[in-house]
């Protein structure tokens, strides 16, 4: 279809205009800026920027084309496609009526590809730092940016563009990073420093990396191992080898992967992902150069002795890990007023009021064990990613995951395989010397003690255990099916849980968090975001994964139709939006819950939808055939082709 250039249109109907002035491009900008207010001011009725079904405008629209055709757009979808379009147009002069008209799950897909990737994209650098800088978390003007002590390359870098950088301070960490050096800085956040190399010319440039979008604006844990698996799907290997590089930086220089790159998350780890990232970077390319291989690989092995195996800590006495956030005081980041429910509790123990008892908690004045257990168990909760959950809340220290002991067998078994794969079984870290069969003996352990204490004989599933008083926690949570993924179920265990998983988790649009958990008995606890009735992209992927690997090919697909007919149809009765989270039982992105949903607040066209929610609609779209797509794009209700239950 031939582009409909508006400086033709302007040089048809207003030749006059041009011949007396030579800034065209203000001409065409002035033209497109006029049709995008017009559009607006028809269908927009809600006045959100926006076109979509909640919109009471007559949903349709003409406009004229280069030619002098009188175009006319009818429908919530093409409207809301058109003004994406002139947004874009501002800044790039044409727009196609191809686009205009093109099928749901391309548009989608094609903009994830060729906008979003590039849109969610940062580097710690000169080049990057005014957008890593961007700060909707803290009221200061004051930007700063932490250094590790080590890296002295970066201290003089940093140090020698800070005038050229408006507000930047630069500070470099002690050598030794502790809970209580963490909670001075509290008041004064900032961004850590992340890994670099050098150009061609020599000059520093910094390892680019990916967000999850909105006010999101770090690198986080394990959404850049979910975003990678995106990335790699779109031909975007050099992004994945980056995010994975800074992994190591981490790793080297903060003693784990961070919750995020900002000064108070640096207690705090999130899901290890790095094994499978490295394994699948290699196995989609494995001319991949040996020593980034070596490089990484020595930076998994290390995260994995260090941080997971360390006896008391995340490795208990059951032999099993767990999650363990260390800190000090009441977790900085969290908004305003989100722990007054259990800190009026104890202000009323303590018998001073609520503002009073928080300053002198968290100073150190009040001293109440009770609570810093409390707080240790939501540290904990937040380094396991799922923040927050009821499944967690004030219990996670006493548990063993079963998700977090899945992603640690999947390390024992990915180190196995690269190993011998590519090191011809073996590999030498310091001046020990690795074989396969070293890490496959430390998998079957590890599986052993999983099935002892945590499989349930009666329900056939698995279940967290709690190590404190000795017995099973039994809440159907997404993460019970990590098993699958991590291929650590037998061929019996894989169909009680597939069996399971429909009967108890699977929603209209895709796998809930957990079943319904909510706290019923008081009305002002917190709406908990990671369980019922919401559902979130990385349980979504490793069970589709998992379930393609056992062999269930029909129920996966099933599952994954079920989560892109709900991203698509929100996308296309809501103007592109594509959100952090969805409510899977009503099929909505309008969820009520703490932190809001990120993503949802745009003008005119979603400048990067969210992270991992845009991996997982690549993910799924690679593995459905031509017939379910066709039905996506025509938005065929999934109950309409599947049983509600296919077990």
């Amino acid at each position: 279809m031939q582009n409909l250039k508006f400086e033709y249109f302007i040089v048809l109907f207003f030749s006059f205009l041009v011949i007396n002035c030579k800034n065209e491009e203000k001409i065409t900008y002035l033209g497109h800026a006029k049709t995008l207010e017009q559009l607006i001011q028809q269908e927009d009725t809600d006045g959100d920027k926006k076109i979509t079904v909640e919109d009471k405008g007559p949903k349709q629209f003409e406009f004229i084309d280069a030619t002098g055709k009188v175009n006319q757009i009818k429908g919530t979808y093409q409207l809301s496609n058109l003004l994406q379009e002139l947004a874009i147009a501002e800044k790039e002069d044409t727009i196609s009526l191809d686009r205009i008209a093109e099928s749901p799950s391309n548009r989608i897909s094609r903009l994830i590809k060729t906008r979003y990737w590039d849109n969610l994209t940062r580097s710690v650098d000169k080049a990057g730092l005014a957008k890593v800088l961007e700060d909707t978390k803290s009221e200061t003007d004051i930007f700063r940016l932490y250094v590790p002590y080590k890296d002295q390359e970066a201290i003089t870098y940093f140090e020698s563009i800070k005038s050229e950088v408006p507000k930047l301070k630069v500070i470099t960490l002690p050598e030794e990073i502790t809970p209580e050096y963490v909670k001075t800085l509290n008041d004064i956040p900032g961004i850590l420093n992340l890994a670099h190399s050098k150009d061609d010319k020599g000059k520093y440039k910094a390892k680019p990396f990916v967000v999850p979008g909105g006010r999101f604006n770090e690198m986080y844990g394990w959404d850049s191992y979910f975003e990678s698996v995106g990335l790699l799907i779109d031909g975007r290997a050099d992004l994945a080898m980056s995010m994975a590089d800074n992994f190591g930086y981490q790793i080297e220089h903060y003693g784990k992967i961070l919750n995020a790159n900002r000064s108070y998350y640096l207690t705090r780890t999130q899901p290890p992902f790095f094994s499978s990232l490295v394994k699948e970077i290699y196995q989609q390319n494995p001319q991949v150069s040996r020593d980034w291989l070596t490089a990484n690989l020595r930076m998994v092995i290390k995260e994995y002795e260090t941080v997971w195996m360390e006896k008391g800590i995340r490795l208990t006495n059951t032999g099993l890990s767990r999650f363990y956030g260390e800190g000090i005081g009441v977790p900085p980041e969290t908004e305003q007023g989100h722990f007054d429910f259990i800190l009026n509790k104890y202000a009323e123990k303590h018998k001073v009021g609520l503002q009073e008892f928080t300053e002198k908690y968290n100073s150190g004045e009040i001293k109440d064990q009770e609570l810093d257990l409390y707080f240790t168990h939501d540290r904990s909760m937040r380094e396991s990613g799922h923040d927050t959950s009821n499944r967690l809340d004030d219990i996670c220290v006493h548990l063993n995951t079963v998700g977090i002991n899945s992603l640690l067998f999947k390390y024992e078994q990915d180190i196995a395989y690269l190993i011998k794969e590519v090191f011809e079984d073996k590999f030498k870290v310091d001046s020990k010397e690795y074989t396969s069969s070293f890490w496959l003996a430390k998998a079957e352990e590890r599986k052993k003690r999983m099935n002892d204490l945590m499989w349930d004989t009666e329900k056939e599933v698995f279940y967290d255990y709690n190590f404190v008083t000795k017995k099973k926690q039994k809440i159907e949570s997404a993460t019970n099916y990590y098993p699958l993924w991590a291929g650590l179920s037998t061929k019996e265990q894989a169909a009680s849980l597939v069996k399971n998983l429909f009967n108890n988790l699977v929603q209209k649009g895709g796998v809930a968090a957990t079943t319904d958990i909510a706290n019923k008995e008081d009305p002002n606890a917190p709406q908990r975001q990671w369980d019922y009735p919401n559902g979130w992209a990385p349980h979504q992927m490793m069970i589709w994964r998992g379930l393609m690997d056992y062999g269930y090919e029909e129920e996966a697909k099933e599952l994954i139709y079920r989560w892109l007919w709900m991203i698509t149809k929100n996308a296309v009765n809501y103007n592109g939006t594509i959100p952090e989270k969805y409510d899977v039982v009503k099929c909505t992105h309008k969820v009520y819950a703490e932190y809001g949903n990120v993503g949802t607040e745009f003008d005119y066209i979603t400048p990067s939808g969210f992270g991992w929610m845009n991996a997982s609609y690549q993910l799924g779209l690679s593995f459905l055939d031509e017939k379910l797509k066709s039905q996506l794009d025509k938005l065929v209700d999934p109950d309409d082709i599947f049983s509600k239950k296919s077990n």
